[in-house]
C-alpha cells in the first residue's frame, strides 16, 4: 500500500513547527549573521538565554531532539517522519538547535547512545540531550580529506593510555566543543576498513591545540569555528575509546549514513524557502512594462526547479523510509543515500544560485542572504565526502547489481526475442504479415 497521507496529530505537530519557526526562530537569523555560527557560540549570553527560552517551548510541545528514539529523551517519529520536521528546521540557521537536532550533536549523540559505555553516556551524552553542551567531530585531514584510508593522525599504546599525535583540519564547532569524537589510526598493518579506532577527547585536555579557526566564505575571522586542530601527544586513558578498537570505521558509517539524510532533508527547506523568494520576487518586479513573471525564461526557470525539488523530496523521502525498514532494507537505504548526497549538492546550488540571480544586484548584496546560502550549497558537495566520490560509488553498485550479456549480443537483442516471441505466440498469425516485426530482418 502507498499513502502519502500524515496522521493528523503529525499534522498538528508540523503545523505549530511552520508557525514557531517562521514567528519566532527566523527572527534569530536577521539578528545574528547568517553564518557565523552564532547557535553555538555558548559564550554569548544574551544568545544562550533566548535559546534556552525557546528550547523550554520545544520541549513542552514533545518536539525535543526528534531524531532520537524515546529512551534518549526523544519521540522516536523515524527517519521519515523526521523529514517533514526537518524540511521545515532546513529554513533557519538556529532551528535545529532550537529543537537539539543540529549537526555534528545529533549524530555525536547517536553514536554514543548506540556504542558508548554507560560512564560515557554520562559524562557526554546526557549534557548533549540537555543542551548545555557542543561536541565536535573531528575527523578531516589537510592531506587525506575525509578518506579514513589515509589517515596519518595515529594513537599508539603507552602501557594503559593511548597516546594521540596529527593533525585534523575543518572540525566544526571544535572552538566550542566539550569534547571531540577524534578518528585515528591504531593499527596502520590491518586491514583498510579496521586501522582506525574512535575515541573521545576532552575539549580541554592537555596537547589538543588550535592552529587556527578556518573562517567560510564571508566570515569574519573571530567568528571562523572550523577548526585546524593538532594533536600533540594527547594522552587518553582505555575509557575514551569510543565502541572496539579497530571497529571505528564501522562506528563512523553508522553515524555519517543519517547524517547525509540529515543534511538532505534540511536542504529541501533551505531550497524551498529559495524558490519561495525567487517566486516572490517575479510576482513584484517589473522590467520592460511587465512582471518578470511573465517573461517566459522565467517562468521556465521556476517551474523546472519546482519540479527538481520535488523529485529530490520524494528521492530523500523514500531513502528516509528505507531506513526506517530496519536491516532487511539497510543495503538498500545505503546506496540510496549516495544518490541523495549527489543530488543534495545539485539540487542546491542551481535553484539557490538561480533564485539569487533572479534578484540582480540585491540578490548579489548582503542585504539578501543567498550569498551564506550559496555558500552551505557549495558546502553540501564536499561535506561527508566529494559529490564526485559519492556518485562513483553510485555507479559501483548499480553495476554489481547488473548481470553480463549471457551470449555475444545485448540480452535485449531483437533477433533472438524475436525468436522467442514467435515461439509463444506466432502460432495465433495465420496471415505472417500481421506481425511487423518481421519486415526488419528480410
Amino acid at each position: 500500500m502507498i499513502d502519502f497521507s500524515l496522521d493528523p496529530d503529525f499534522e498538528a505537530k508540523l503545523d505549530w513547527i511552520r508557525t514557531f519557526v517562521r514567528e519566532e526562530v527566523e527572527p534569530l537569523d536577521v539578528l545574528f549573521e547568517y553564518n557565523n555560527n552564532s547557535p553555538y557560540d555558548v559564550t554569548n549570553k544574551g544568545a544562550m538565554k533566548v535559546l534556552k527560552l525557546l528550547q523550554a517551548k520545544v520541549r513542552a510541545e514533545g518536539l525535543w531532539a526528534p531524531h532520537l528514539d524515546p529512551a534518549l529523551g526523544g519521540q522516536g517519529f523515524g527517519q521519515a517522519k523526521l523529514c517533514f520536521i526537518n524540511e521545515i528546521l532546513g529554513r533557519s540557521v538556529w532551528a535545529p538547535r532550537v529543537f537539539g537536532s543540529q549537526a555534528p550533536d545529533s549524530g555525536n549523540s547517536e553514536i554514543l547512545a548506540r556504542f558508548g559505555t554507560a560512564e560515557q553516556k554520562a559524562l557526554y551524552l546526557q549534557p548533549i540531550l540537555d543542551g548545555d553542551i557542543i561536541s565536535c567531530y573531528s575527523m578531516t585531514e589537510p592531506d587525506g580529506g575525509s578518506d579514513p584510508t589515509n589517515f596519518a593522525t595515529r594513537a599508539v599504546r603507552d602501557g594503559d593510555e593511548w597516546v594521540i599525535n596529527g593533525e585534523k583540519w575543518f572540525s566544526s564547532n571544535a572552538k566550542y566543543a566539550a569534547f571531540l569524537i577524534l578518528p585515528v589510526i591504531t593499527d596502520p598493518e590491518a586491514a583498510p576498513h579496521e586501522r582506525m579506532t574512535m575515541f573521545i577527547v576532552p575539549g580541554d585536555a592537555p596537547g589538543v591545540k588550535f592552529q587556527r579557526n578556518v573562517g567560510l566564505w564571508g566570515e569574519r575571522a573571530r567568528n571562523a569555528t572550523h577548526g585546524f586542530m593538532h594533536y600533540d601527544n594527547v594522552r587518553l586513558s582505555a575509557s575514551a575509546v569510543l565502541g572496539e578498537v579497530g571497529k571505528g570505521f564501522q562506528v563512523a558509517q553508522s553515524r555519517l549514513g543519517g547524517g547525509r539524510i540529515h543534511h538532505a532533508m534540511r536542504t529541501v527547506g533551505l531550497c524551498q524557502k529559495a524558490l519561495e523568494m525567487a517566486s516572490e520576487r517575479a510576482v513584484s518586479r517589473r522590467t520592460r512594462g511587465g512582471m518578470i513573471a511573465e517573461l517566459g525564461v522565467v517562468q521556465d526557470q521556476i517551474g523546472g526547479w519546482w519540479a527538481k525539488l520535488q523529485q529530490f523530496r520524494l528521492l530523500v523521502l523514500h531513502t528516509a523510509w528505507l531506513y526506517d525498514q530496519g536491516e532487511s532494507r539497510r543495503r538498500d537505504a545505503y546506496i540510496q543515500t549516495a544518490a541523495v548526497k549527489v543530488m543534495t549538492a545539485e539540487v542546491s546550488e542551481e535553484i539557490i544560485w538561480g533564485a539569487a540571480h533572479l534578484h540582480g544586484s540585491l540578490g548579489a548584496s548582503n542585504e539578501m542572504r543567498f550569498g551564506q546560502m550559496i555558500g552551505a550549497a557549495f558546502r553540501m558537495a564536499i561535506v561527508d565526502g566529494p559529490t564526485e566520490l559519492h556518485r562513483a560509488t553510485l555507479g559501483r553498485q548499480v553495476l554489481k547489481r547488473t548481470a553480463p550479456a549471457p551470449g555475444r549480443f545485448p540480452s535485449d537483442h531483437v533477433p533472438p526475442l524475436l525468436e522467442k516471441a514467435l515461439a509463444k505466440y506466432g502460432d495465433h498469425f495465420e496471415d505472417r504479415s500481421e506481425i511487423p516485426a518481421l519486415g526488419l530482418f528480410d
